[in-house]
């Protein structure tokens, strides 16, 4: 009896070993670009590119210095305040809207869902030339309000589309309920349908912020100094005199570095928000 208990665990023991060494495997995989940028802003200059790879070398903090020390935190502060506002004025302008669409008795709320998606499948440089025209014209190059026009602009078809699918996964019920005790329509907006929506809500701030932080093409194009965005700025490592691996490594984790301490933190309700509304009630 024992000897078939040990004989039937004994596979059991080696599939769940073979899932978490794949797991674990898989992890490494996925985090090795980021682990080996890690390792490169953290080696002194010379040891960079040396062939083989040192893979223990002495740590030094004197590409980060050399960095911060000039104008990346001014970029730095840029994406932060453009990716902040533009995040905040999505959500302000597109939560309401989403909201309209999935109560909206017109007949058409899928076609107008269509439309506004359609602003997204356009690739960036279709739309690139237009704003820069614009913007020119106005004075907005190279500023910051320009950069929050335009990551508005594309935020906002995004907030539309994932939020809808949130409170279409709402029982109208529930606004009936609370209508019906006179809360008003904003009421139940904001006291009913609003709470219960917040992983919703919550993963869709974070894809929206991720959106701004990460972009590159439209703050390369729009920007010049002023209103330089951090992975604008890591590209200025690479100039006519070189390219400043140790600097590149370093801003580039500098950049990567709040959105992985971000996701982290905000991991259960991204995982909650994706998966609010794949089954409606």
């Amino acid at each position: 009896m024992n000897s078939r208990t040990g004989g039937t665990a004994r596979p059991g023991l080696w599939r769940s070993a073979a899932a978490h060494g794949g797991v674990i495997l898989l992890i490494l995989v996925l985090l090795f670009p980021f682990l080996w940028l890690l390792q490169m802003s953290l080696k002194p200059e010379k040891e960079i590119l040396a062939f083989p790879p040192r893979l223990l070398f002495r740590p030094t903090l004197e590409h980060y210095l050399a960095v911060w020390s000039g104008q990346f935190h001014r970029s730095f502060a840029n994406s932060t305040i453009v990716s902040l506002v533009s995040t905040v004025l999505s959500l302000a302008l597109g939560v309401p809207a989403a909201y309209s669409l999935s109560r909206a008795r017109l007949g058409a709320e899928s076609q107008i869902a269509l439309w506004v998606l359609a602003t997204r499948m356009a690739p960036p440089i279709a739309f690139t030339i237009p704003f820069f025209l614009a913007y020119r014209h106005l004075g907005w190059l190279d500023t910051l309000h320009g950069l929050i026009l335009i990551y508005l602009t594309f935020n906002l078809s995004l907030v539309i589309w994932m939020m809808r699918t949130f409170f279409d996964s709402i029982p109208r019920v529930l606004d009936e309920a609370a209508l019906v005790d006179g809360a008003g329509v904003w009421g139940t907006f904001i006291r009913v349908i609003l709470p219960l929506s917040a992983p919703g809500f919550a993963a869709t701030a974070i894809f929206c912020f991720l959106l701004s932080w990460n972009d590159f093409f439209f703050a390369l194009i729009l920007t010049r100094t002023r209103a330089m965005t951090a992975p604008v700025a890591v590209v200025n490592f690479m100039n006519y005199e070189g390219w400043q691996w140790g600097k590149i490594a370093a801003g580039g984790t500098l950049v990567m570095l709040p959105v992985v301490l971000f996701s982290i933190l905000v991991r259960n309700y991204m995982v909650r928000g994706l998966t609010a509304g794949a089954v409606k009630g």
